[in-house]
């Protein structure tokens, strides 16, 4: 069988350190410049970093955080993070140019690290595999598009292609992309979201009536508590340090919840600060609650119940009854359900104590003004929906919704995935925008729901769709089951990737396969009327508009909607009225069909030319939720789950790296958690590593056992780690090998990356 997973191979250099406990610092100052430097020349390097982020300048590829309504830093409002990905798409010391396609078969690329691909720089050409080649050769633009055009106008039906879109793309080539694959027939459009944030999704659209986070950026700064859980801030969302810093110098309170002790949740040293740099920054947490993997749900239980204790104690100080009584349903049911749980056994699940978790609730009994933060530790468990409805419950007892400095706030790990759904990316079809298309656009949306991530391998895997096009992304290394989606893409009469760079899923092919180069966010883009912008929703709902700044690698890129609407152009021709080259030569002229179709677009033109851009409608902020089945937030029941492991069995969790962006890795290192020259390893705890004979530095395999079937993961090496007793973590995406691609979350079809049951045993390679 052909390769699907990364090489096993190890690079037989780990080193190991002690864990840092503070983020930031000097050492992300000369980490993000070293980086940089490394690819491009200093000129070009230092105008992309001093204008990322700006009123005027770009808006940062990597993570979706949002800026300052305010004043911003002149020097530079980005991150470490958010310097290492824009690195990578200013690079013009390595270009991925048709040589190194010459030099290296695909089997022979195949067979190198995700390291060593990404490092290969951008893409210049627009390149294709044909039925038996060993070789990517260069293929002109128009001749790519009519080769995709029929192939697609091929199929028995519209059904048999899937879009995928990562959560880079811009809001305007989302639009098109959206009304492109409707036109031609499906809603086949699985996104990213789909593996990260759908549990978030469904848990607060069925709950408050909008899935998206409920506070703006002032409020972490106003917070009298910030509760973050399952996320890593000093990795994932380095600048959502910056105002939680703020909000402890005003005497603000921060709770951590995790499995590792994350520097990003323990201390903080700004690197524009003298005082920090100086001083040694701020302390963090001030409780740090170390769960076991996945008892969050019976830890925010034990928390509710504490609330209702303390409520009898004082009655009237601690739970918000007049909100609850305005503006909640479901609260009676909510409270009885309570009674079968005891404060004993819900502290036990999570490790912890009563006392414990008394000392975080105390932090916030008497204030309504309490912030949850959460990302894909809380999302990606079978449970995970369950998990934010029951976040949602608590906020709701506080009344933490409307205030200043209360509300929820997941942590989207991409810039704009957020937007892409907006702008109607999405597998299901909103009936309000439904409707608009049609009156717009003459033509009729399809009804049926489109696959999702999960579904759509599967399709693939059993023959019913035969096309897959991927605009952005990394699709077969970020879904589950590695080998089974390997097998499905391969089974494709045709597989299409818009990228900017050269990554594993462009080896994992079908019959056919293309390679389309685009422009990044950095990119100076010229079209018909001359320089564009493009536009991006941050995780609060700020759309703001992006200004690409360098000049691009190649004179043969084409922006991500320039290529849509070209790819629309071919495939649908007649069969549609829309002008695409018009929209392709003038994204105003998208930007107006936006403003007609999608709601709170209104003027788009005028006020995403606004400074900073604008907040989009937002119900829960303001205490409207009209949107959900009756007008009413919702309390809901619901049960902690139980991981009933064997003797042998230990529980997995996939996290990050520190130089590892989604599935780029920078470099083989991880600084803040003491790991250096290799990726390849599992943190276990020392007792468990001792329980089973091994020995720190020893290869190990990993085994996960579903439906009879026994996944492997191949050659870690073993780090002993402050990390809660059966529990273990590896890095992400090498783990998705042992996910079966059945094992999701309920209702949100998300994998399971954070709870896989596995496990380990001395490394037979």
């Amino acid at each position: 069988m052909k390769q699907n997973t990364p090489p096993e191979e190890l690079t037989g250099e780990l080193e190991i350190d002690k864990p840092q406990t503070t983020a930031a610092g000097m050492t992300a100052i000369v980490d993000s410049f070293e980086h940089t430097l490394q690819g491009t020349g200093l000129a070009r390097g230092w105008k992309a970093l001093v204008n990322l982020n700006q009123k005027d300048g770009f808006d940062c590829p990597s993570c979706a955080w949002p800026d300052p309504d305010g004043q911003r830093s002149p020097v530079a409002e980005y991150c470490e993070s958010g310097a290492k990905a824009v690195a990578d798409e200013i690079m013009t010391k390595h270009t991925a140019s048709p040589v190194l396609f010459q030099r290296y078969s695909v089997a022979e690329l195949t067979a190198k690290s995700d390291l060593w691909l990404g490092q290969q720089g951008r893409l210049t050409q627009p390149l294709v595999l044909r039925p038996g080649a060993t070789h990517y050769v260069p293929i002109d633009w128009q001749e790519a598009f009519t080769l995709i055009a029929d192939q697609l106008n091929a199929l028995d039906s519209p059904n048999e292609a899937i879009f995928y879109t990562s959560g880079r793309t811009s809001n305007e080539a989302a639009f098109v992309y959206q009304l492109f694959v409707k036109m031609f027939g499906t809603n086949n459009m699985p996104d990213c979201s789909n593996m990260c944030h759908e549990s978030t999704t469904v848990a607060l659209t069925d709950t408050l009536g909008l899935g998206k986070a409920s506070v703006t950026y002032e409020d972490y700064e106003t917070a009298d508590v910030v509760m973050i859980m399952g996320q890593n801030p000093g990795t994932t969302a380095p600048r959502m340090l910056t105002p939680l810093e703020a909000m402890k110098r005003n005497g603000g309170k921060i709770i951590a919840v995790n499995p590792i002790h994350e520097a990003g949740l323990l201390n903080f040293k700004y690197p524009q600060s003298p005082r920090d740099m100086l001083l040694g920054g701020v302390k963090l947490a001030d409780v740090f609650l170390q769960v076991r993997i996945n008892s969050d749900l019976a830890l925010l239980k034990a928390m509710c119940k504490l609330l209702l204790e303390e409520e009898k104690k004082t009655p009237g100080k601690v739970l918000d009854q007049p909100f609850i009584t305005t503006y909640t349903s479901g609260y009676e049911a909510f409270v009885k359900s309570l009674d079968q749980f005891e404060l004993n056994e819900l502290a036990a699940q999570c490790g912890l104590t009563v006392a414990q978790i008394q000392e975080a609730v105390d932090l916030f009994k008497y204030t309504p003004k309490l912030v949850i933060c959460w990302a894909m530790g809380l999302t990606q468990h079978k449970n995970g929906v369950a998990t934010i409805q029951e976040l949602v419950n608590l906020l709701l007892l506080k009344g933490s919704f409307g205030i200043q400095g209360g509300g929820t706030s997941p942590i989207r790990g991409h810039s704009n995935v957020q937007g892409d759904r907006t702008m109607g990316v999405w597998e299901k079809v909103k009936p309000e925008l439904r409707e608009a298309l049609e009156r717009v656009f003459h033509f009729s949306v399809p009804r049926q729901k489109g696959y999702d991530a999960v579904e759509s391998v599967k399709a693939m895997h059993e023959g019913k769709a035969k096309v897959f096009l991927g605009l952005g992304g990394n699709f077969a290394m970020a879904v589950s089951d590695t080998d089974y989606t390997g097998q499905a893409l391969r089974q494709c009469k045709l597989t299409v990737h818009i990228s900017t760079k050269l990554n594993r899923s462009h080896l994992i092919h079908g019959q056919t396969a293309l390679i389309l180069p685009c422009l990044g966010r950095t990119d100076q883009d010229i079209q018909a009327s001359g320089p564009q912008f493009v536009s991006c929703e941050s995780t609060t709902g700020v759309v703001a508009q992006s200004h690409g700044i360098v000049e691009a690698v190649s004179n043969q890129l084409k922006s991500e909607v320039a290529i849509v609407c070209a790819l629309a152009q071919a495939t649908l021709a007649e069969k549609s009225t829309v002008d695409w080259t018009g929209l392709a030569g003038d994204y105003d002229r998208i930007r107006d069909l936006i403003a007609q179709t999608v709601e709170g677009f209104e003027n788009y033109n005028q006020k995403v030319r606004q400074p900073g851009g604008f907040y989009i409608p937002n119900g829960p902020r303001n205490r409207d939720f009209s949107k959900t089945s009756d007008g009413k937030a919702h309390f809901t029941v619901n049960a902690p789950a139980h991981h009933e492991l064997q003797a042998d069995e230990l529980l997995l969790m996939s996290i990050r790296s520190h130089d590892q962006f989604n599935t780029t890795v920078y470099k083989n290192e991880d600084r803040y958690r003491g790991v250096y020259k290799e990726r390849r390893v599992v943190f276990m705890h020392p007792d468990d590593i001792a329980h089973r004979g091994l020995a720190e530095k020893q290869a190990v395999d990993l085994h996960s056992r579903y439906d009879g079937i026994t996944r492997s993961a191949r050659r870690f090496l073993v780090v002993a780690y402050d990390i809660p007793r059966g529990c273990m973590a590896a890095y992400f995406p090498e783990t998705n090998v042992l996910i079966p691609i059945d094992e999701m979350a309920e209702k949100s079809h998300t994998p399971i990356s954070k709870s896989i049951v596995v496990r380990v045993s001395p490394s037979q390679l």
